[in-house]
């Protein structure tokens, strides 16, 4: 059990860099179809709280920044308006998506992330 929430865990941050990388080659479609993978995994019943924890540990690595707007906002409100604001920009992501406008879709998921990392 605890090998495969490892394999989990791993794979998730695969995907994950793996789409930071995409993103940043400007390949906006393979970025978003390796998020969208991730993000299955993350809302599978095969994750638990503790994988959760280190994926958002992962995350902050990633995007960590001298200068970062979403962290000094995440400072100033509570778990409850960030978990709308997530909510709204993963709804953004789908609405973009179903424009074909890729770019867009995984602008609005990396933003949620950044609301979700540590």
């Amino acid at each position: 059990m605890e090998d495969s929430g490892r394999f989990l865990l791993e794979n998730l941050i695969k995907l994950t860099r793996s789409s930071e990388n995409k993103f940043k080659r400007g390949n906006f479609k393979g970025a978003l179809e390796d998020k969208i993978k991730a993000n299955e995994i993350l809302k599978s019943k095969s994750c638990d709280e503790k994988m959760i924890q280190k994926y958002r540990k992962e995350l902050s690595s990633l995007y960590s920044s001298k200068f970062d707007l979403i962290f000094d906002h995440k400072l100033k409100i509570d778990e409850i308006k960030i978990n709308e604001i997530v909510k709204m920009l993963e709804s953004k992501s789908e609405e973009k998506l179903k424009n074909l406008d890729y770019r867009g879709a995984i602008k609005a998921l990396r933003r949620a992330e950044k609301y979700i990392s540590n």
